[in-house]
């Protein structure tokens, strides 16, 4: 009973299991979460990023135990990590995402999402070396790394046109 539940919350239902590329339906579940909570309920991005912290915290227990049910070193299914580190990827941009037109907020989130997608499969910078640290530890950090390094590029991204005028 707890090993389902276990991994019903690491693959976030099905997400995980029952489709192609399961990386990139968690981090679509998360730029959606996100999306909603700062377009529809109006919350700051930086309010947001404190609320998962504890569902990131969380997943270092939740992906460890599903890498022993499943017998697999950061299962593609578990994506529970990719989840819980979306907020991250705005918050040094975010007035980008807070008031913006609708076509901005799509823009960035968009901008974030193949970012993300971008860092999180290739894992430039030593964030493979996150990825090599035990159990849950290693599956969580290495996607705040991907996101860490995107939110950056992100940054820079937003402001480079500044620096022309």
């Amino acid at each position: 009973m707890i090993d389902q539940l276990v991994i019903q919350i690491a693959t976030l239902g099905p997400l995980g299991v029952r489709f192609p590329a399961p990386g990139t339906f968690g981090t679509l579940a998360g730029i959606l979460t996100v999306a909603c909570l700062v377009g529809v309920f109006e919350i700051h991005i930086w309010i947001i990023a404190l609320g998962f912290t504890p569902l990131f915290l969380l997943g270092i227990p939740i992906c460890t135990k599903a890498e022993k049910i499943l017998g697999k070193n950061d299962p593609g299914c578990v994506i529970w990590d990719e989840f819980c580190v979306i907020p991250y990827l705005f918050i040094f941009i975010p007035d980008a995402v807070g008031k913006s037109s609708s076509y901005d907020f799509f823009l960035w989130n968009l901008l974030a999402f193949a970012t993300f997608r971008f860092f999180d499969i290739l894992k430039p910078f030593g964030i493979n070396k996150l990825q090599k640290i035990p159990r849950g530890a290693g599956v969580m950090l290495d996607d705040l790394g991907a996101a860490l390094v995107s939110a950056f590029v992100l940054l820079l991204i937003k402001t480079f046109p500044l620096s022309f005028q």
